[in-house]
This record gives structure tokens, C-alpha cells and sequence, in this order.
């Protein structure tokens, strides 16, 4: 078959459609031509369009967990300075980098002073796992309990649970936010009880385990959550400065150097 006589099938692409194939209709008319050409074998053929499907629904599908996993753009590795952090804690870092604690139901637990990096490493973290193809949803604990409470009031809370099980990880973000209210405690043990060895959860907090008394009230669900959260669980320490508390004072003194530079230039 010369390249010139191949032509697009309107039966073929319209079955292609329906077997959802869109890299293959895109292509199929292109790489036929280009077979013909150059001799190609059908299995030659068929191989060239099966890896452009496949790379092209790869790519569909990280750009599709990236969206569903709401992380924040800037909190990234490639911006996180290890080094500023201790040499066991890098090494933690470092494995929990690799993904292997999510086949397990392995919770992580990010507990320290604020601003010495919990965040980051969370949604590095995070996005290494979506990296490797692992579902994740990175949330503050405020706006997850805010539409688990939502879900509750309209009697949809076990569709709104069922929904969350489909991240093999949720990153939540600062759990010592939930101090007040009674049903957001209730709603959040619901939660972290679903997912108890099953799937893996990632929480921030600024409160050590001995405080979480502030947020559980009492003190059964307080130990209750707990054992279900640290019992199969990595916890990673920060002790560090507050990055942000640096990050000022490097602002400050640039800004005293500046006016300084200025006044001298007067």
C-alpha cells in the first residue's frame, strides 16, 4: 500500500471514539502514512500507536491527580531546603520520598513549633506521591471539617467519606485548628477512624500528641484518635528556627542595608 492511497475511515474513527482511543484517532491516519512509507510491519504499526495512547493517558491522568490533589505550587522539593533540617530527619524524609508507606496504611505525623517547615514537607511529600501515580488531597483540617460538617447536616456524610476513600492519601494540614466544637471533633474522628488501616493519612500539627486533648475534648476520643492515628505511623520531629520567623529577618536587615546605602548616598 503506497502512502497516497490511505485515507481517513469515518467507521473506524467513529468506533475509536467510542472506545474512548483519542490518541489513537489522532494519530492513526498520520503514522499510517508514515508505515507506508518507510515499510513498516502491522506490528510495528500497532506497537508506535500503543505508545503514544499510553504515554498520552499517562500524562492525562498525572495532569487530572495533580488537579484533584489541590497542592500548593510553591511548597514543591525542588523549593525545600533540606539541609536546614537534621540529619535523621532528612533520612525520614528522604524514605517516606519513595512512597513505600502508603502500601502498609502508614500514617505520617509532622509535629513541631510554627513555621519550621511542616507544610513544605508535607506537600512535597504529596506531590512526589502524585508523582508516582498515587492519589492525594492536600486540605487545611479547617476546610475538611467545614464540608465533612456541610456533608452531616444534609445527611450525605457516609457519600462524602466514601468519596475521600478514594485518595490513598489525604494531606491534612494543621489539626490543631479543631479546638472549639464538638461536632467538628466528631465529624474528624469519623474520618481518621474510616481510614484506620486501610489508608494512609498525612497531619500537620503544632500541638504534641499529650495536647491533643485540646482537640478531641474527651479524653477517650482523645486517646481513641491517637491509637488510631500513631499506631501505625512515621513521626517526623521539627525543632528547628521558624523558617518564617528567618525569612523576616532577612527581609529586615536587607531593608536597613538598603536605607542605609541610600542615606550614605545623599
Amino acid at each position: 500500500m503506497s502512502a497516497a492511497t490511505i485515507t481517513a475511515d469515518a467507521t473506524l474513527e467513529l468506533r475509536l471514539k467510542a472506545m474512548h482511543l483519542p490518541s489513537f484517532l489522532e494519530h492513526y491516519l498520520e503514522l499510517a502514512q508514515r508505515a507506508a512509507t518507510e515499510g513498516w510491519s502491522h506490528a510495528r504499526y500497532l506497537t508506535e500507536l500503543v505508545a503514544l495512547e499510553a504515554n498520552d493517558r499517562a500524562d492525562r491522568r498525572m495532569t487530572r491527580l495533580l488537579k484533584d490533589a489541590k497542592l500548593p505550587r510553591e511548597k514543591t522539593l525542588a523549593t525545600l531546603d533540606l539541609n536546614r533540617f537534621a540529619t535523621p530527619l532528612r533520612g525520614q524524609i528522604r524514605q517516606l520520598l519513595r512512597g513505600e508507606f502508603l502500601s502498609g496504611a502508614t500514617n505520617v505525623c509532622l509535629i513541631g513549633r510554627p513555621g519550621t517547615g511542616k507544610s513544605h514537607v508535607m506537600a512535597a511529600l504529596g506531590r512526589a506521591l502524585v508523582e508516582r501515580g498515587h492519589p492525594v488531597l492536600f486540605t487545611s483540617v479547617a476546610s475538611l471539617v467545614e464540608r465533612l460538617l456541610d456533608a452531616k447536616r444534609n445527611l450525605r456524610l457516609a457519600r462524602e467519606l466514601k468519596r475521600l476513600d478514594s485518595f490513598e492519601c489525604l494531606a491534612l494540614d494543621d489539626i490543631g485548628y479543631v479546638q472549639h466544637d464538638r461536632a467538628e471533633m466528631e465529624v474528624l474522628f469519623a474520618l481518621l477512624a474510616e481510614r484506620y488501616e486501610r489508608k494512609s493519612v498525612m497531619i500537620t500539627s503544632n500541638l504534641v500528641f499529650s495536647k491533643w486533648d485540646q482537640i478531641f475534648k474527651d479524653p477517650m476520643t482523645t486517646a481513641a484518635a491517637i491509637d488510631r492515628v500513631v499506631h501505625h505511623a512515621v513521626v517526623l520531629e521539627f525543632t528547628g528556627p521558624s523558617v518564617r520567623a528567618e525569612a523576616a529577618e532577612q527581609r529586615a536587615a536587607l531593608a536597613k542595608r538598603d536605607a542605609a546605602g541610600a542615606a550614605e548616598r545623599t
